[in-house]
């Protein structure tokens, strides 16, 4: 019998001679399809962890077809970086991804021992986080996750530079959820919800100041839904498929009952949640139920999640931005680097261009940069591997900043804090021959229209942009030493 003929007789997606049961289980808890895979090879070329795998992409899926539940203590689908590059290019259009978290949840619930238990403990340390506080608190997180993996002094160097930035908190931070939001009938067609994610106010406080400076400068409103949450990032799908959509949406139910029609987001994790929540709310499966439960709220569909990126080009627009530049940032060649997130998948994104996107290069150039053409602006840096698993993600970012550098790049500029972390927190790790500064779009933004120094907080990146820009004419030399 045909895989064909036994779905028309059974009504199901799942062979049933087959008797799939670990590819059900996933079916169920994502909607994916495994007997759709017919092993073209693209997700397994395209992956940027591959080499550090046990088991290909396309070998997971295989093993679902067979019903080979070994697949449950593999390391492949731990070191997953949710980086959406095999979900962008599958043509078959299956989620692998969200199989790859799908199956960590799976094992956990057979009692098999995960295949990278590093992982594992940080994902569980940062969920309690989540759960205890309401935001992950950095610094601790950190901590903890060093000392049970029996290497307390592994990111000291890091950690110094940035408390010596202020860029962590020394105390946690208590978000307490409110039950209740104000509603407004007058909200300008500027006022946007603002989803900053829990690193704008520590890790990445020199990307906060920037974003709700230069947002400030071109009128638009950035408004905070009361009691906001974690979003879960990456270790949510992989422990709670519930949490991992109910956490999200309730920041974007927050907003939808605040009368605001979009929220938006400088952090690519958080967008990526909140656009998956966004996706998953019109599914109607037990999963969104249980998140809408969650949220407090039944949540209708009527707010349009953009990143941080969209928000200042549909609102503002190049032109306007060009307009407000009162410092050019001429001769500055900029490798604008998106990572994994900002554009894929595009079935979520609905980026015209996810693979090679342009929308950030057209932001810089209106602030006079000029943007070089290069080969990894969509390649991972390592994400969240970089507090657990950090050879690998130092191994990935430095792909990164080689290939800047080879096509002419003085500076990278990011738009997202995981990836700012690993490519300039990280950088005296992975040890270049000499220093590359990384900024973020919006601290150019605010040196290019002139704002006052602490909009764009130079001063707390750890590879000092100043020296650079100073030689550029683009920032005063006397303000350029520490």
């Amino acid at each position: 019998m045909t895989s064909a003929t036994a779905i028309e007789a059974t009504g199901s997606r799942v062979p049933a001679a087959a008797a799939q049961s670990l590819a059900q289980a996933i079916e169920r808890a994502t909607g994916e399809n495994a007997f759709r895979c017919y092993h073209c090879g693209r997700c397994t070329s395209g992956c940027p962890v591959a080499e550090h795998f046990d088991l290909a992409p396309n070998q997971v899926i295989r093993s679902l077809q067979l019903d080979d539940t070994g697949v449950l203590a593999s390391r492949t689908i731990w070191l997953c970086a949710s980086c959406q590059t095999c979900t962008t290019r599958c043509p078959q259009k299956i989620d692998v991804a969200a199989v790859m978290a799908a199956l960590c949840v799976e094992a956990k619930r057979r009692g098999v021992a995960p295949g990278v238990p590093g992982i594992e403990v940080f994902n569980r340390l940062f969920m309690g986080n989540v759960k205890l506080l309401g935001r992950v608190y950095e610094l601790g997180l950190a901590l903890a996750l060093n000392l049970a993996q029996q290497t307390p002094f592994k990111d000291l160097r890091m950690a110094l530079a940035l408390l010596g930035r202020g860029r962590l908190h020394l105390v946690p931070r208590l978000a307490r959820r409110a039950d209740r939001a104000e509603t407004s009938a007058a909200w300008s067609d500027r006022a946007v919800g603002f989803f900053p994610g829990c690193t704008l106010d520590s890790s990445a406080v020199e990307y906060g100041r920037s974003v709700r400076a230069t947002a400030e400068a071109l009128d638009i409103e950035l408004v905070e839904p009361p009691g906001w949450q974690c979003c879960g990032a990456t270790p949510a799908p992989a422990t709670d498929p519930a949490l991992a959509v109910g956490l999200p949406m309730q920041g974007v139910a927050t907003v939808e009952r605040m009368g605001l029609d979009t929220v938006t987001s400088p952090c690519s994790k958080c967008f990526a949640r909140l656009k998956f929540a966004e996706h998953a709310a019109r599914r109607g499966d037990d999963v969104s139920r249980q998140a809408r439960t969650r949220a407090g709220h039944d949540y209708r569909g009527t707010v349009n999640v953009q990143h941080f990126l969209d928000t200042l080009l549909d609102r503002a627009g190049l032109a306007e931005i060009e307009a407000r530049v009162r410092r050019p940032l001429e001769t500055l060649r900029v490798a604008c680097y998106y990572g994994c997130l900002i554009t894929r998948p595009a079935a979520l994104t609905g980026a015209e261009h996810p693979e090679y996107p342009t929308r950030m290069d057209d932001l810089l150039r209106a602030l006079g940069a000029d943007p070089v053409d290069w080969a990894y602006k969509t390649e991972c840096c390592g994400g969240a591997l970089g507090a657990s698993q950090t050879p690998i993600a130092l191994e990935m970012s430095r792909k990164v900043l080689d290939n800047a550098r080879e096509c002419g790049a003085e500076a990278v500029v990011t738009m997202c804090p995981m990836c700012h972390l690993n490519l300039d927190a990280r950088q005296p790790q992975i040890g270049l021959d000499r220093d590359l500064p990384v900024l973020h779009a919006t601290q150019l933004m605010a040196l290019a229209f002139g704002l006052e120094a602490k909009a764009a907080a130079l001063d707390k990146n750890v590879i000092d942009p100043r020296p650079l820009l100073a030689d550029k004419a683009l920032f005063d030399r006397g303000a350029a030493g520490r």
